[in-house]
């Protein structure tokens, strides 16, 4: 079986209380292989719909003849996708089954992607990112809580290639998608990502078919958590509100930077190209953080340390683009870069690895992706209005550098030897 056997406490000492479920356990070669690879093919479709527009904005703007303002909203549109979907996920989800449900949200998705290709309007193009965005929403917080259901020994692993295949998905649809479309049109440039749904769909139909749905799944709770589970809403636990700003605070770093890090460092002196080559620096210190994390947890480091450095690193910086020397631009952009992305995937794995159950993971997942969502899209917007306001970076910059400290606190906290309940392990 593909994982290390230096598997850190955190894991091992896991309470995995699903165990009473009558589905097929997951601990065959066949099942773990299958859970992998469905998972790989679903990220593969959770970032791309959205960088693939960003990266041939311009061409769409001439092409539907919109405003700016329009553009904009095509880019704000995602985080409040992401965040409704995160909110009403788990009751669907624990309704009709996760997979179900998972195959209906790569359905939406794919069918956003083929909307916004075909019917070349404005109006039909908002409905199609609105759709897409909704459906990964959705697909963000069922992923935690099937990796647990189905592969409990393995949730790093899993999590870590998971978020890995959307980073990577990502930066080369952001890399393919410009010169594509001068080679056969925008609309199949942006729209033709969709055979990788439609591939998608079809072997989630399989497992389905072959492991059959979560939603009759039985859980059994130990008597010391099973007051605080049934009688609090996860609402009302101080650890899901403590992940919930870890997260958003993380994606308001992370919207923010990939939305204007280029005119920042244009703005500290440095040339055009230059910044430009900062932000591609920033996005591909993802593969390396991801893969570096998961190997490190897998070989027995300790998450608190991680989730601590990882937010040390945003820290640093952030202070580096603000207050050290521009020559040294890509240090500080490729420690926002790895900062963020381990930080992601570390929420991912704790949505697992802190929960009693998968209807427990579920809801934890939606509650603090729709919270961190909802802060992360208050990022991008504060960031250009007091810009605009004062015609400087300086004070964004520094209101950003006070929450990534703060973030360095909850880091802390969330990532201690605890439940989600408060119990500890």
């Amino acid at each position: 079986m593909p994982t290390s056997s230096h598997s850190q406490s955190d894991v091992s000492s896991q309470p995995h209380l699903d165990s009473a479920s009558p589905l097929k356990l997951p601990s065959s070669r066949f099942t773990f292989w299958l859970i992998l690879c469905a998972m790989i093919l679903l990220a593969s479709n959770m970032r791309a719909p959205i960088v693939a527009l960003g990266s041939i904005a311009p061409v769409v703007k001439d092409a539907l003849n919109i405003s700016e303002t329009q553009i904009g909203w095509l880019g704000a549109v995602p985080m409040l996708g992401f965040a409704i979907g995160a909110l009403i996920s788990p009751a669907i989800g624990k309704r009709f089954g996760l997979e179900n449900t998972l195959i209906a949200m790569i359905a939406l998705l794919t069918a956003g992607m083929i909307i916004r290709s075909i019917v070349p309007t404005w109006n039909w193009f908002l409905v199609g990112t609105l759709l897409l965005t909704l459906a990964i929403g959705f697909a963000n917080t069922l992923a935690a809580p099937i990796i647990k259901q189905r592969t409990p020994k393995h949730i790093p692993l899993i999590t870590g290639l998971f978020s890995l295949t959307m980073t990577a998905t990502a930066g080369i649809v952001s890399g393919v998608v410009l010169p594509l479309s001068e080679q056969v049109g925008w609309q199949w440039a942006l729209g033709g990502w969709a055979v990788l749904g439609i591939f998608a769909i079809i072997l989630w139909i399989f497992l389905r078919l072959r492991l059959g749905s979560s939603s009759h799944q039985i859980a059994v709770l130990p008597t010391s958590a099973s007051s605080d589970i049934s009688s609090r809403s996860i609402w009302r636990l101080s650890f899901a509100w403590q992940i919930a700003i870890f997260m958003g605070l993380q994606s308001l770093l992370f919207y923010t930077v990939a939305s204007f890090l280029p005119s920042i460092w244009i703005g500290k002196g440095l040339s055009a190209i230059r910044a430009g080559h900062m932000a591609s620096v920033f996005q591909f210190m993802a593969p390396i953080s991801i893969l570096s994390l998961t190997w490190l947890i897998n070989r027995g480091r300790p998450i608190q340390a991680l989730a601590v450095f990882a937010s040390v690193l945003n820290v640093i910086g952030v202070l580096g683009v603000s207050y050290l020397s521009p020559n040294l631009a890509w240090l500080w952009s490729g420690m926002m870069g790895i900062g963020c992305s381990a930080i992601f995937t570390l929420s991912m794995m704790l949505f697992s690895l802190r929960t009693y159950t998968t209807n427990q993971s579920s809801e934890l997942s939606g509650m603090a992706q729709a919270v961190g969502y909802l802060i992360a899209f208050f990022g991008p917007l504060g960031t250009g209005w007091l810009h605009e306001a004062t015609g400087s970076w300086d004070l964004p910059l520094l209101l950003i550098l006070i929450l990534m400290v703060m973030n360095v606190v909850i880091a802390w906290l969330v990532s201690r030897p605890v439940m989600v309940d408060g119990k500890k392990f």
